[in-house]
């Protein structure tokens, strides 16, 4: 079965076409600065990548482009749309509707319209390509992947504020979390690359890149994560301010004249290794500098280190102990210095890096010193072969296939 896989942004639409069964990458690309004079469309796998400066004025138009190449050209995957037999479309934000991905239709629209107050920016752009995918492939079925439905297994305890009760029964006020179809990935590739069941396991999974998330996992099930309400919570990034005092929030708004919008707008996009650096949001930039002496720069890669260890530090006091700690996303597959000050420190708790083993790369790697009692694992992560493994299932459910394929949780990478 071949699955295409769509990430669309508010100016920009990702995408992947998978073939399952093979667990082949067919072809990748992204539409760039969509409804903008200067929008351009790559496409192509690795060397044959071609960059094509393309008019787009919306999702509409990028999403036509997207088809166009895949079928026609030099860098085309297959002869016809005809061969594409599903699209699986990324969501943030599913609330407490969707607890594991779905067949999309007008109901399932309406609800992540619904939810887009809690990802405004994020399901919106899902929105228009989910329209772009119905006008330009009206009989393909589609199925929308939650990153929140991951993290319907938190219990109470972890998902509350402690808030008046009747702004939860009001308005839905919980934790959501983020990043799940990248921590139910990792989780999952963990487990096998230490041959244990994951229901024998306790993971810490950790995303960390511009955006960062960590999530406890205990025996396959997530009992705490890092993110909130809203992907604003948790740990420091690469604009985000993470978890602050709320009591800033007003006090900044009153002494800034600040709207809500302006300060929403300051906490998300002015915030975290940017708004202490002064510099760059991209840890590589900050880290350059503070290897200069900007001490600006070095206050930041420390906090952002020091907030990655907390977490780190919190669940496994959720958890009481845990196996293997998990690391992915730009910086924590790349940052050999990151995952220096991260881990340093921890040999008390058992949790011992092997330097050696650190500066190496590679793909799926243990890290972790013989003697450290906690593996310590980094997992690129693959959230669109998820998303194109949930759609196989659910397409496969759908049309009763005969059991000549495999069922599609036996076949993750």
């Amino acid at each position: 079965m071949n699955v295409l896989v769509i990430n669309a942004g508010s100016s920009s639409l990702k995408y992947q076409l998978l073939n399952v069964e093979r667990q082949e990458l067919l072809a990748k690309g992204i539409c760039e600065r969509v409804g903008s004079a200067e929008s351009f469309h790559k496409h192509g796998l690795d060397e044959n990548e071609r960059v094509i400066d393309a008019h787009m004025a919306d999702h509409d138009d990028a999403m036509a482009l997207v088809l166009e190449s895949l079928t026609s050209g030099p860098a085309k995957a297959v002869d016809s749309l005809a061969e594409i037999d599903a699209v699986g479309h990324r969501i943030v934000q599913g609330g407490k509707y969707f607890d594991r991905s779905v067949l999309i239709d007008e109901d399932v629209v309406a609800k992540i319209d619904e939810l887009a107050e809690l990802a405004p920016l994020h399901n919106k752009a899902a929105l228009m390509g989910i329209r772009a995918c119905q006008k330009h492939m009206p009989d393909v079925p589609m199925v929308a992947v939650f990153d929140t439905s991951f993290f319907q297994t938190l219990p109470p305890k972890a998902y509350m504020y402690p808030l008046p009760y009747e702004l939860y029964e009001k308005y839905a006020i919980r934790k959501y979390g983020a990043h799940g179809t990248s921590h139910r990935y990792i989780s999952e590739r963990a487990a096998a690359v230490l041959d244990e069941p994951i229901d024998e396991l306790k993971l810490i999974t950790c995303h960390l890149g511009n955006g960062c998330s960590i999530s406890a996992i205990d025996h396959g099930v997530a009992v705490d994560t890092s993110m909130g309400l809203t992907p604003l919570d948790g740990l420091m990034m690469g604009t985000r301010c993470g978890a602050i005092d709320p009591a800033i929030v007003p006090f900044v708004m009153e002494h800034e004249g600040l709207s809500p919008a302006e300060m929403n707008d300051l906490m998300n996009k002015k915030s975290g290794l940017l708004g202490i650096s002064g510099i760059s949001n991209d840890l590589r930039s900050v880290r350059d500098a503070s290897e200069k002496g900007d001490e600006r720069a070095m206050l930041a890669y420390d906090m952002y280190s020091n907030s990655v260890k907390k977490y780190i530090g919190q669940y496994i006091a959720v958890m009481g102990g845990v196996d293997a700690i998990v690391l992915t996303a730009g910086v924590g597959e790349n940052c050999e210095k990151m995952r220096r000050l991260i881990f340093t420190g921890l040999q008390p708790l058992g949790i011992i890096l092997d330097e050696e083993k650190n500066r190496q790369r590679g793909f799926e790697r243990e890290i972790s010193a013989d003697s450290s009692q906690v593996k310590i694992i980094i997992i690129p992560t693959n959230e669109e072969y998820m998303i194109a493994r949930d759609t196989y299932e659910i397409i496969h459910e759908r049309v009763g296939m005969e059991d000549g394929v495999h069922d599609a949780a036996e076949i993750l990478m």
